[in-house]
């Protein structure tokens, strides 16, 4: 019997490995239908928009961009500390065209999620945020040179008030006055933070108050083109970033010193200069995905939320003595960011920015009559 038992036994090991190899055939299969699906999904801006709002909610866009922007913080004071490289423009435009390759690849690998059609979003409107966030990214660095950190951060006080207002004109947009009194705890409390920070600089307050529109419209059509119009946070920057890039040139005589050719460019600054690129290839592309998924609104209040942290996170864990001044501002603002953030998940069913009765998103029946309508953008004098 042990011949008979043997071929039991061989029959049974055989079925075992079938088994396997079928789990393993099925587990193979719904694997090439999922990336099946995804590819397809990518390949329409609705399902590319889904699969952004199903991957990328508010807590993992705004997690995800607050751990950048610290990061990145860090990487341009060694750029532009310990490397010397004192062009915040051209340093501006290498993040963009590093950003413009990566997207390139993106493309070329058929990773890009596709853009919706041009009916939908006039190019004038892709023209104008192109150029608006050249401005808004070159004068924020070059504020940031020139200005003293706690100067920077009072200038990004104002950002606030100027997007509430902006919001209030475009699109009829009101907030509550609970929200309200949030936000002035939020810049009250930065504002006695930073205080012991000030440096008064005359081109750097210019340079600053120069900033302050541009951000604010910037942020606001970043929200707007992606919560109304279908497009995603990497399209979006694939159809910006040339035009960034274009208007960042004419910006670089004027705004940077003389030298950048004869900078030491060596294979430590090039690298260092890299990483912050990089970094700012992911900071931009969070930020685009927290514009996406919150507002413009709650963008600058989590800016604001990244100084608290830091400041008391140096004190707390580095040592540093800022003063029982700017920690009690601190606190207060981190309280005011608690009650804003508790006031908007209260309400989830608010839309961030409204569809209907807005100067910018105007519908438009085709000739045959159609439903569909032609979001536009205007262009935006200030």
């Amino acid at each position: 019997m042990g011949w008979l038992d043997s071929l039991w036994g061989e029959a049974d090991v055989r079925k075992t490995i079938k088994r396997k190899d079928s789990d393993a055939g099925e587990a193979g299969r719904a694997l090439e239908e999922l990336r099946s699906s995804l590819y397809n999904e990518l390949r329409t801006s609705e399902g590319a928009k889904r699969q952004q709002q199903r991957y990328c909610g508010p807590v993992v866009a705004m997690t995800f961009n607050f751990m950048v922007s610290v990061s990145i913080i860090m990487a341009n004071k060694l750029v532009m500390g310990r490397v010397g490289f004192n062009f915040p423009i051209f340093l501006t435009f290498v993040h963009y065209i590093t950003a413009w390759l990566l997207l390139a690849f993106f493309k070329a690998i058929s990773v890009l999620p596709v853009s919706p059609p041009s009916k939908t979003t006039p190019y004038s409107s892709i023209f104008t945020l192109g150029a608006i966030m050249a401005f808004a990214s070159g004068l924020a660095n070059t504020s940031l040179k020139y200005n003293s950190v706690g100067f920077y951060q009072m200038a990004k006080i104002a950002v606030t008030p100027t997007i509430v207002l902006a919001e209030f004109m475009l699109f009829r947009k009101t907030i509550s006055f609970k929200k309200v009194a949030a936000l002035c705890a939020v810049s009250v409390g930065v504002a006695i933070a930073t205080v012991s920070d000030l440096e008064f600089n005359l081109f750097g307050a210019l340079i600053a108050t120069a900033w302050i529109i541009p951000s604010a419209i910037n942020k606001i059509l970043w929200s707007t083109l992606q919560q109304q119009a279908n497009w995603t946070a990497l399209a979006l920057m694939w159809k910006t970033t040339p035009i960034t890039i274009f208007f960042l040139v004419p910006l670089m005589p004027w705004l940077d010193p003389p030298g950048v050719l004869s900078f030491n460019w060596n294979v430590s600054n090039i690298t260092a200069i890299l990483i912050s690129a990089l970094l700012g290839f992911l900071l931009q592309w969070s930020g685009a995905l927290a514009l996406g998924a919150t507002s413009a609104t709650s963008h600058v209040v989590l800016g604001q939320f990244k100084t608290c942290v830091i400041l008391l996170g140096g004190y707390l864990i580095f040592d540093s003595d800022p003063g029982i001044v700017s920690i009690g501002g601190a606190v207060i603002a981190l309280s005011g960011m608690s009650v804003y953030t508790s006031l908007n998940l209260q309400q989830p069913q608010e839309k961030q920015l409204p569809k209907i009765n807005s100067p910018l998103l105007k519908p438009k029946a085709n000739n045959d009559d159609s439903t569909d309508l032609d979001v536009k953008i205007t262009p935006i004098v200030v």
